[in-house]
């Protein structure tokens, strides 16, 4: 049997393999160790639910959006996860990612049910992770939680940076490539990963310009150009591994479009000077950013890898059946 769903997710049997490899490698072995995960904003446009649940613990099947960037973590071999989470938000994270629910342990295996704590036990079994707070003394930007982790990455020769908006489909996942090209080049200053997107859509994304000469050197990213304006239709998103030379760039000096700090503008200072390398990623990148986006990439989970799955079309065509094409407001 595979050890890989039909979705291209890793499965957790797989998973734990992995965190046993790394165990077996000392800490030095390893060129990139440690990964900065995101979620650490307002998600205004979901409110009521996120006054209370953080944007990334929403759910894609019974996990939530936060586990699926762990676990791509995990399939890369890191060892030490930082989330940057709100106030509100960091409890929430402790008690998922770290409470192993004891009462609820013995009273399933009271019950003869002990597989139903098998989930609970493969997020307990996942690398290190600790929950911090952003700086609120940082602008407003997504660059400041990444900033805010400085002191945990200080030392590291490279890392990597995860938007928990962004969800990786398939494998290899994305932390997995971009660890992989930089084992085989650490010369260079860092790696993001790019996607292409319909010409139709570029004015919603950074769209990359590669250095002259060149297919896979960034030269710059240019924030939501014009349709039929755009230099390529090649995506920039939240997937990212870069050095810590990058922090001289998340300061209040680089402060970049609406007085924002931005994680892009400060990986192209770095790519003015030093080379960082686009990689087209091998799966399929979705974003959560918005409702609407976040209710594609659940179905997508759906139909991919739910034994439910199957059944999506004829439950979509009998809603349609019945209400008829329902007007946009």
């Amino acid at each position: 049997m595979s050890q890989q769903g039909k979705s291209g997710i890793i499965e957790p049997s797989l998973l734990m393999q992995s965190v046993v490899n790394i165990e077996e490698q000392s800490m030095e072995e390893r060129r990139v160790r440690k990964a900065i995960i995101t979620d650490a904003g307002f998600a205004s446009r979901y409110l009521p639910i996120t006054k209370t649940v953080p944007k990334a613990m929403l759910p894609l099947g019974n996990r939530p959006i936060m586990q699926f960037v762990v676990e791509e973590c995990a399939e890369a071999g890191i060892q030490e996860i930082i989330i940057v989470a709100t106030p509100e938000g960091k409890p929430i994270y402790e008690d998922y990612f770290l409470n192993s629910v004891i009462r609820i342990k013995k009273q399933l295996e009271g019950q003869g049910k002990a597989d139903r704590y098998e989930p609970v036990q493969h997020v307990l079994n996942f690398p290190k992770i600790t929950v911090i707070t952003q700086d609120p003394s940082l602008p407003y930007g997504n660059g400041s939680p990444v900033a805010s982790a400085q002191k945990f990455v200080e030392g590291e020769e490279a890392f990597l940076v995860l938007y928990s908006d962004d969800v990786i489909f398939g494998t290899p996942g994305d932390a997995k490539t971009m660890v992989d090209m930089y084992e085989r080049d650490p010369s260079v200053a860092g790696v993001i990963m790019a996607q292409e997107v319909d010409p139709t859509v570029v004015d919603k994304y950074g769209i990359i310009v590669p250095k002259a000469g060149t297919t896979d050197e960034l030269d710059t990213i240019v924030e939501k150009p014009d349709i039929g304006e755009a230099p390529s239709n090649l995506a920039s998103y939240g997937r990212y591994l870069i050095k810590p030379s990058i922090f001289q760039y998340l300061s209040q000096s680089y402060v970049g479009k609406d007085a924002e700090l931005w994680t892009v503008d400060a990986i192209t200072e770095v790519a003015k000077r030093e080379k960082i390398i686009v990689c087209k990623t091998q799966a399929k990148w979705m974003t959560t950013g918005d409702p609407e986006n976040y209710f594609r990439a659940h179905l997508e989970y759906v139909y991919r890898h739910e034994k439910y799955g199957e059944k999506l079309t004829g439950w979509v065509e009998e809603i349609v059946s019945q209400n008829g094409t329902v007007a946009s407001e």
